[in-house]
This record gives C-alpha cells, structure tokens and sequence, in this order.
C-alpha cells in the first residue's frame, strides 16, 4: 500500500517565542497542515503520532497534553520517544497496515522554556564512564569532527563551506531563524569552541513546531491530495557507548539509508536522488551523513562542497532550506522539518529556493548529541 505525504504545516523557527506556548505552536502547525490536506482532523484522521522527548517537555507522559490541540481528543494518539522522522516511520507503519487511512504527525520545540538545556544533554552521557567527567556534551561533537576530518583528510576549510553555503540558503527561506550572508572567511574567524568546530558551525536553538499529513493511496485519491509519495524508511542506532561507536562515520545514518533505500528500491543513490536535506546541527555533519548516505564517497564530501556541488545549483542541492545551520536546531522537529523541506520541493511549493525537475529526494534525521540514532526517508513526487 503506498503512502503519501498530503499537507505540510510549518510555523516560523524563532531563537525564542514569548508570545507562543507550546500548545499554541502546535496548534498553528496543524491548523496549516490541515488546511493544506483539506482534512478536518476530527472526522477524517485515524492516528495522531506526537515526537517528544519528556526531559525537554518538563513533565512525564507528553502524550497526554497533545490532544486538544491536534484536535486529536479521544482519538488514538501515540507517543515517539524520537525525532520527528523516527515518527513518520511509524504513521507510515500504521496506514501500511491497512487499518488506518489518514494519520498526522507531530514534532516541535520549545526550547526556549528550558533553562537547563545543556544539563538535559548531559543526561545521554554514560552516567558511570562518562558524565562524571564533567565534560560539555558538544565536546562529543568536537571529537567526532576531528576524527571525520582525520579519517577522510577532510580539509577544515570545508566546514566553512558548508557553513556559508547554508547560512546564505536560510535567507530565502522565511521560517529560518539564523540566516546570514556569511562567507567563509567569516566562519573561519568566529570564535574557537569545541576544536576544530567554532561558533558558526554550530546550529543555534530555535522554537517551532511541524506537522505532517500522511494518507493511503485511497485517502488521497478520495481527498484529492497531490500526495508526495513516501518510497521508503529506515532507521537504526550505534553503539550508545562513546568509547565502542564509529567515530569517523555515522553507522546509524548508513544502516538507516539501507534500510530506507531497499524499501524504495534505489540502487544508485548518487544518480538517483535529486535533492538531500540531511542533519547538520554541527558543520561536520552535513558532509559525514552525505557520504553515510551513499551520496558522496569516503572523502568526497568536503571536496565536493569546496566546488560548489552541494548548492542550489550544484550537482545536488543539500539543504536548500538552511538546514539547522539556517533555520535553527529544533531538537526532535529536526528530522520532521527535513522531511516537509523535501517534500514541499518534491511537489513545486517551495517558493524562492524551489529547485527545478526534483523528482526523488532524500530526508536524514540525527537524534543529536551523545546519541547515534538516525533515520532516513526516501520520498517521490509522482501521480
């Protein structure tokens, strides 16, 4: 049975929302996502799946503020304990089953709220090996970006490209949060933070929150949906122990596409896919998870990015929305907002960063750091 995207609802990414709860992010989000499917949530819509991680709520059992408004009273709802993309997998999972037609899906921040948001991060860190250290969790980031840099011979002047070039994307982009004309002289000589990462290659936190309409073949033809089509999923996690993980390459990102890419029945990924938007909430990150992905060859990222190849008119257009470097990390909406980002190219509505004749793209998610969990979705417009 195949499964399509058919409404998408954003609301702006913000370094922080007085004006906003969390509750009324969420209601925007749906509201537009709704009016986008043309589906009215309580009549039509059989699951609703909310992305959220309690120790960033401030209380337990999440799913039980979710329903009001979702308008999702009384109705199945569900929690994922997991970034926005592992709760796509699952909304896809339930309509394959047959037994549900419509389901919407749920993820945001509010980051803003918090005043411990370090200290909730440290929590993922071995509470006998690890946090009693007393080590900045980005120092992990740090590590991990030397050792990528080391393994690939990955020059440092390749973040800074990265970093430019996406920076420079968010500004076509009305809902990013941190876009700026930056190039990468001006990443090189921001301030030195977790070594070899400084200041610019490190996302900023953001507020926001994005919903998702997913329906059957069947649904979206009695909707009149122009559905983009979600071809496969995959998802998968490393070692969580620091010192027995892979530190040059993001196994969980190449266990997922694998995953993803069997579903899908994508062969050749770097012939085949026509736009990526992947995890970049530090710089290393975009090119470690592209050749994860199949996208580029071990070492081949950096290069890559140094010519040119991953802009908006380059041989493929990565993170054309501004990734997280642009828009802003909004922890566990990070995979969802990847996901909307591809999709709203696939079907020609992505406005002034709209890409030409994208067919087939790609959305990576990262549960960021210490973890190394991710997933991946290939999806294709289409009749």
């Amino acid at each position: 049975m195949r499964v399509g995207i058919i409404g998408v609802g954003l609301t702006a990414f913000r370094p922080s929302t007085p004006e906003y709860s969390w509750k009324e992010l969420m209601f925007e989000a749906a509201s537009r996502a709704y009016a986008d499917a043309g589906v009215d949530p309580r009549a039509d819509v059989g699951s609703f799946v909310t992305c959220a991680e309690d120790y960033y709520e401030g209380f337990g059992i999440f799913d039980e503020f979710v329903p009001d408004q979702l308008g999702a009273a009384l109705r199945p709802t569900c929690t994922v304990s997991g970034d926005g993309l592992q709760g796509l997998a699952n909304a896809f999972m339930q309509i394959q089953t047959g037994l549900i037609e419509v389901a919407v899906v749920e993820a945001h921040s509010k980051i803003s709220d918090v005043l411990t948001p370090i200290g909730i991060i440290e929590h993922g860190l071995d509470p006998i090996w690890n946090k009693p250290l007393g080590f900045h969790p980005y120092v992990v980031a740090g590590l991990e970006a030397a050792a990528y840099l080391r393994a690939t011979h990955t020059p440092t002047k390749a973040l800074d490209a990265v970093v430019s070039k996406t920076r420079r994307n968010a500004l076509r982009n009305p809902i990013a949060a941190y876009g700026a004309a930056v190039d990468m002289d001006h990443v090189a000589a921001s301030e030195a933070r977790f070594e070899p990462l400084r200041s610019l290659d490190i996302s900023g936190p953001a507020d926001g929150a994005v919903v998702l309409v997913l329906a059957s073949d069947r649904a979206a033809r009695r909707l009149h949906a122009n559905p983009v089509w979600i071809r496969g999923v995959g998802w998968a996690s490393d070692s969580p122990s620091l010192e027995t993980r892979d530190w040059a390459g993001a196994t969980y990102a190449r266990l997922a596409a694998g995953m993803a890419y069997r579903l899908a029945k994508v062969r050749r990924p770097s012939s085949e896919i026509d736009v990526a938007e992947v995890d970049d909430r530090f710089s290393y990150k975009e090119l470690q998870h592209l050749e994860a992905l199949g996208l580029a060859k071990s070492g081949e990222a950096g290069k890559a990015a140094l010519r040119g190849a991953y802009a908006a008119d380059g041989r493929l257009p990565v993170n054309i929305s501004g990734g997280s470097l642009g828009c802003g990390n909004v922890f566990e909406a990070t995979g969802l907002h990847r996901a909307a980002e591809v999709a709203l190219q696939l079907r020609g509505d992505a406005g002034s960063r709209q890409i030409d004749g994208a067919k087939v793209g790609v959305a990576q998610a990262w549960r960021f750091v210490p973890s190394a969990t991710g997933a991946v979705a290939v999806l294709g417009a289409g009749p």
